[in-house]
């Protein structure tokens, strides 16, 4: 996913919802004590939330059987399209697990429209294992991390890659290095004729910071550097991995924050675009053993809170499945919602922002759909 701005894995299983079905969901609000952030905030109030009631539930199961939807990104108003499937406001979700629910084996990424049903943008070689590492650039490019498996298990876990995709949907880059060792989720800086892409480390408990030239035939590799580490990081049975995930960056702060499983806490780390050292994990911001539960994906809502799903494997809760919570930048709690009763169905999500509307996806794994809000912003 990319989450970017100026200032502003859980027990997964098979869903049985027919394939491209959309249908209308009702989520549950839980209410909740006061979180307690680093700063033993109050909680704000509830009138300031951003986190709307639910529209709109699209199946991510493609033709090929592919489940566990891990990553959310949203094809901008400045892509290039060209003579290509996707449009402005298309959404991306790729798929970690293959039709044998096997984890690391997924293989596509599925295009979901404004309307109508959704179609298979890309589709890998077999076992690629698509990640929350999936981005958006304006010069017609998808970028995705992979992280495979060849039997399912954290155990035959490989490095894997960055794969660059053309606006056909065709593969036409791979980047693996020392930088990249187990993407498990990216924020994707997109600045026109150069990027950033910062990336979570399952295998190494890292994040890197990898800063990259664009151009119409694809991105160059400038420079890579370790800026964070130190976080939990192990394979899992349920969840693949427990591992540092989701990523928010903000330009004007210079800030990078981190969202930990293992840690089950949020991180913020300083001159992440400049910096030349590790800074170790940062500082924790958010720790809320209320309301999280394995801190996993991470983005900026328009209001300049932050929103973290929770994989339900860590500090578990089950009067509290499947979370969404929403806090302040001063680790303050502000709300929660559910995407499903049952526990592990939050994982990726991404907010599209414009100047009156704002557009929220994030995955249920458990039913295997995407949720989609529209909210008013005025």
């Amino acid at each position: 996913m990319c989450n970017y701005s100026e200032d502003s894995v859980p027990t997964l299983r098979s869903g049985s919802l027919p394939r491209w079905r959309i249908t209308l969901v009702v989520l549950t609000l839980l209410a909740g004590a006061t979180g307690t952030g680093v700063a033993q905030g109050r909680d704000h109030d509830r009138d300031d939330a951003f986190l709307p009631s639910p529209v709109r539930s699209v199946s991510t199961v493609p033709p090929n059987g592919d489940v566990n939807p891990y990553g959310v990104a949203f094809v901008p108003d400045n892509f290039q399209t060209g003579s290509g499937p996707l449009r402005h406001g298309d959404i991306l979700v790729s798929n970690f697990n293959n039709s044998a629910n096997l984890q690391g084996t997924g293989t596509t990424i599925v295009r979901i429209p404004t309307s109508g049903s959704p179609k298979v943008f890309f589709q890998g070689k077999t076992g690629i294992g698509l990640s929350t590492a999936l981005g958006v650039l304006q010069y017609g490019f998808v970028v995705v991390g992979n992280s495979p498996s060849t039997d399912g298990s954290s155990a035959t876990a490989g490095p894997g890659s960055l794969l660059v995709i053309n606006n056909h949907g065709k593969l036409i880059q791979t980047f693996k290095n020392a930088w990249i060792q187990g993407p498990w989720d990216m924020a994707l800086v997109d600045r026109g004729d150069r990027a950033i892409a910062f990336v979570t480390n399952a295998l190494t408990g890292t994040v890197s910071r990898l800063d990259f030239s664009v151009s119409s035939n694809g991105l160059k590799l400038l420079n890579a550097t370790t800026i964070a580490s130190g976080y939990v990081h192990r394979g899992d049975p349920a969840t693949f991995f427990v591992a540092p995930t989701g990523l928010v960056f903000n330009a004007r702060r210079d800030v990078l924050y981190v969202a930990s499983t293992g840690d089950n806490a949020v991180f913020a780390v300083r001159d992440a675009a400049d910096r030349k050292s590790d800074a170790g994990a940062g500082s924790i911001i958010y720790q809320d053993d209320v309301h999280l539960h394995g801190a996993l994906g991470l983005a900026e809502a328009p209001n300049g809170h932050l929103l973290v799903t929770n994989n339900d494997g860590i500090n578990r809760d089950p009067k509290q499945p499947s979370e969404i919570v929403e806090f302040t930048k001063e680790g303050d709690f502000v709300k929660q919602i559910s995407v499903d009763p049952a526990q592990g169905g939050s994982f990726g999500l991404a907010v599209d922002a414009k100047r009156d509307t704002a557009i929220f996806a994030a995955v249920d794994d458990v039913t295997n759909t995407l949720i989609i809000w529209t909210l008013n912003l005025e």
